[in-house]
């Protein structure tokens, strides 16, 4: 490889592609306080590739942590705007890309839910010992949803009953709550009395929100809650995640094969395997309290498999329309596609299994994206021990060509030399592979082309299949 001419490899490496990595994926989100003139605006907006929530706790008794109330944040104001079905999805959503044990360090998880989502079958991606729904006040008691809430008991789920004020038609939804939560500030005393005579024998824990001052928590103490949550405790908390930019050009198309039954997994598998965002969403499923299968994953159609298609389609229905219409650049999720690419057309040739290679690779951008260290983003994969070991940088055989396409990126051509030189197995024209993941992003994601450069199909083809339409198998 020695031989070629720079031009050739300064084109191949995309000389730009490192700065724009680490402004883009590896520095901090800034939070600097806003000037008096953009504070209102900086508040309200969304960041691109970042998700906000908080979070509240709710104590017992004691004053010892018995769960969280997860809240929607549109932005860095800490308070509720925008809209609650989008909310509720974007929640549950989030509980998958960032795990509900992490947002919640194992305790009880409560959300709120409208009607559409109690309704829907977006909920069964929750897991249900660590899941309160939260019935939210303007709900309906129809007879669609008490079946719902019914059946949702049956698997497990804990309902809750949120700012609850006391009606006949909502009789039956009583019977199947949890916990039912009174809003201290909306009822005075007298109020709150009257609700708990009119209220039918339950079996619910009460319990008493927007609890301001030890007064109001020692008044609520003796009127029977014995669980407690609002600002005398603590204010939410916010949190701010960033997630992996997703692929929406394969949105729509995904929507509509999500219509058919049985799923054809010869046409989904590539459009998962091109979208960064969803391949990541679905190996954390996989992996999860809720769906876990003592089982290693060496390809998306494994993981798919696995899931089974009732599960994919919430999954893939829930990641989408959370997804729609956020800006995310998508040169970090084209190298991504570029890695897994090289390494899935390099694997064979070099006695590595394609689809374990195609994961490698993309999963080893995971730790930029969402700028969590490579060794937390590896312990929630459910990875082979040297697939994962290769991710946080152990030099296994597994990762010779994730190194070298590393090499490839950097323009470091010394060391590309000398890795063919070392490794028997490596060719000169290994590097037509990389030519060849390189043009398959660009149709893959062919906005994520720079403006002013040459487009990546005017260089030569040889040697490497750069076709896009892969048909794999289950393991």
């Amino acid at each position: 490889m020695g031989g070629r001419d720079r031009s050739r490899r300064l084109a191949l490496a995309g000389a730009p592609l490192n700065g724009e990595l680490e402004e883009g994926t590896t520095q901090g989100l800034e939070l600097e306080p806003p000037s008096d003139e953009s504070r209102k605006e900086r508040e309200t907006a969304e960041e691109p590739g970042v998700r906000f929530m908080a979070r509240q706790p709710i104590l017992d008794c004691n004053g010892r942590v018995y769960g969280y109330e997860l809240l929607f944040r549109s932005g860095l104001l800490n308070a509720f705007s925008g809209d609650y079905e989008y909310a509720s999805r974007t929640m549950a959503d989030n509980t998958i890309l960032f795990g509900l044990e992490e947002l919640t360090g194992g305790h009880l998880a409560f959300f709120n839910c409208t009607e559409d989502f109690l309704l829907s079958d977006l909920p069964y991606l929750l897991p249900a010992e660590s899941t309160v729904l939260e019935v939210l006040e303007t709900v309906e008691p129809s007879p669609q949803l008490i079946e719902a809430c019914r059946t949702l008991r049956a698997r497990g789920y804990r309902l809750a009953l949120d700012d609850f004020i006391w009606q006949p038609e909502f009789s039956p939804l009583v019977e199947l709550a949890d916990f039912i939560k009174i809003d201290f500030l909306a009822l005075n005393q007298e109020d709150r009395k009257k609700l708990q005579s009119e209220l039918p024998r339950h079996r619910a824990t009460m319990l008493a929100e927007k609890i301001e001052t030890e007064e109001e928590r020692r008044q609520a103490r003796r009127e029977g809650y014995t669980l407690f949550q609002g600002y005398y405790f603590c204010r939410p908390q916010m949190m701010e995640m960033r997630t992996i930019p997703s692929n929406t050009l394969h949105h729509f198309e995904l929507l509509q094969l999500l219509m058919k039954n049985p799923l054809n997994l010869d046409k989904i598998c590539p459009l998962v395997e091109g979208d960064v965002s969803l391949a990541y969403r679905v190996l954390r499923l996989v992996n999860s309290a809720a769906y876990y299968i003592p089982r290693e994953v060496r390809s998306i159609r494994t993981a798919l498999v696995l899931l089974g298609d009732d599960i994919f389609r919430r999954l893939a229905t829930l990641a989408i329309t959370s997804e729609l219409g956020m800006s995310n650049s998508p040169e970090i999720v084209r190298m991504a596609l570029v890695r897994a690419r090289f390494c899935e057309l390099a694997g064979p040739r070099v006695g590595l299994a394609s689809d374990e290679q195609y994961l490698l690779g993309m999963a080893s951008l995971f730790p930029a994206m969402l700028r969590i260290p490579a060794e937390t983003i590896a312990s929630s994969l459910p990875l082979r021990k040297e697939i994962r070991e290769s991710l946080c940088g152990a030099a296994h055989r597994e990762r010779s060509l994730l190194t070298l396409v590393e090499f490839l990126e950097q323009g470091d051509w010394k060391r590309c030399d000398d890795m063919i030189r070392e490794n028997p197995s490596f060719s000169p024209r290994i590097l037509d592979y990389y030519e060849g993941a390189i043009r398959w992003s660009e149709r893959v994601l062919p906005s994520s082309r720079r403006p002013g450069t040459r487009s990546r199909s005017a260089l030569p083809l040889t040697g490497a299949d750069s076709s896009p339409e892969r048909s794999r198998k289950a393991e």
